[in-house]
């Protein structure tokens, strides 16, 4: 099937957000004289956004009556290191620079707000623009519901047939295919130890970004 478009999942996908997650986290932490929590224990749930990382520094859910005041309080402070120690993983411009000798666009779909991927996507120093940017909330829903995924697509004006979706969450893979897209699980990313990749449903997984060009062939030949 002809593959017009490549979508990425933001946060552990096309670019390495946890320094700056995790220090927007223990800066909140320290305020409240809780104890912070290393980088290596952070970086799984990078990708989960602020409730997750919320729930790991302090033990409150969403349905925790002081839940928003927290989410408050950690969106502020990731505002003052967002765009810092925030880099795209290593391959991530050489496979944007292969797909475009090939005639695919490419876009984001993130679930981050979009105050800050407006802002960081266009510091990350990508090779060539994002033909798309799609925040989580761009539309009424986020990510794992489809609609940004249709938003995306008209966008770049292709069907969801035509277009792969990468991510490294389950709900990233949920989204893709129930939006009818091939999707890539991203093997590099931010993926918990207690995580089951191998039940979320990807038709393929990629160990590092330019992977994806050999699974590409293979979608394009099926």
């Amino acid at each position: 099937m002809p593959i017009q478009a490549i979508l990425f999942d933001l946060d552990g996908t096309l670019a390495d957000t946890a320094p700056s997650l995790g220090n927007a986290l223990n800066s909140l932490l320290q305020k409240h004289g809780l104890p912070p929590k290393p980088q290596a224990q952070i970086r799984p749930h990078a990708s989960h956004g602020s409730a997750a990382l919320i729930r790991l520094g302090t033990g409150i859910t969403p349905e925790h009556p002081d839940f928003p005041q927290w989410r408050a309080d950690y969106l502020a402070e990731y505002e003052q290191c967002f765009d810092r120690d925030t880099a795209l993983f290593p391959e991530i411009n050489p496979l944007l620079a292969r797909l475009a000798t090939q005639n695919i666009a490419w876009g984001i779909i993130t679930n981050k707000p979009q105050a800050f991927t407006n802002r960081l996507v266009p510091k990350l120093g990508f090779a060539i623009p994002p033909a798309a940017v799609v925040s989580g909330d761009t539309c009424p829903e986020a990510k794992p519901s489809p609609l940004p995924m249709r938003h995306a697509c008209a966008a770049l004006q292709v069907q969801p047939e035509n277009c792969i979706y990468v991510g490294d969450a389950e709900r990233d893979i949920q989204a893709g295919r129930n939006a009818g897209m091939q999707t890539i699980l991203a093997a590099w990313g931010y993926i918990a130890p207690g995580d089951t990749p191998e039940t979320w449903g990807y038709h393929a997984s990629a160990a590092n970004p330019l992977q994806i060009l050999d699974i590409l062939r293979t979608f394009q030949a099926a």
